[in-house]
């Protein structure tokens, strides 16, 4: 991806960042600093709401990270190489070598990512301290939450998607992968269709 900055290499994968993701970690922690965490624990400090922020936003994107990390893993175990990942703007994407040459290998691949986000999940949530509510079980809370809107959104039959890979893996096995891909991707035309429909109805009724 033009635009990238090499942080280094985990898992014998190249990781960088691509000039977006700056944005993305300020616009992120603003607005978890500003709205989110204020309204979840009023009466802090400034400093303490953007250092909140900035630890959000940052290990948001480590979430997504390792989203991109599980997909790279299930490909390495088809011997599928990760040339790369790159966080950006709108998320994280795994640069794979080449396509897997079987359904069930694009099976796995797909729901890895959306595996680990769940699994995130779960682990945020078992690390979130109960009792009285502190910094600590507010970023904790919304982590757990996040990797769960995350693996949900990925879900979405609606290529290019996982969930939308899901699906044309196991349409592949029936209808061929040229015919599966036409399917998948009308389905991801009219999800970003129904988005965007519902985006202006929210406008409208805001």
């Amino acid at each position: 991806m033009t635009g990238s900055i090499r942080i280094g290499r985990l898992l014998g994968i190249t990781v960088q960042v691509h000039a977006t993701w700056f944005l993305a970690v300020w616009a992120i922690a603003w607005s978890l600093a500003a709205g989110v965490f204020p309204q979840r624990i009023p009466g802090l400090p400034a400093t303490t709401y953007w250092t909140m922020g900035f630890a959000g936003a940052l290990l948001l994107f480590g979430s997504v990270l390792v989203h991109e990390l599980g997909h790279a893993l299930a490909a390495r175990r088809f011997r599928i190489p990760t040339r790369s990942i790159t966080l950006f703007l709108f998320g994280g994407v795994a640069q794979i070598a080449r396509e897997p040459e079987r359904p069930s290998h694009e099976l796995w691949v797909a729901l890895a990512g959306p595996a680990t986000s769940l699994l995130l999940a779960g682990i945020f949530r078992l690390l979130t301290p109960g009792g009285e509510v502190v910094p600590a079980t507010a970023l904790m809370g919304y982590l757990s939450s996040v990797n769960l809107l995350l693996a949900a959104f990925n879900l979405l039959p609606a290529f290019p998607l996982d969930g939308g890979r899901a699906l044309r893996a196991v349409l592949w096995h029936f209808l061929g992968l040229e015919r599966a891909t036409r399917v998948t991707t009308g389905l991801g035309h009219a999800t970003a269709a129904a988005f965007l429909v519902l985006g202006v109805l929210a406008d409208l009724s805001g």
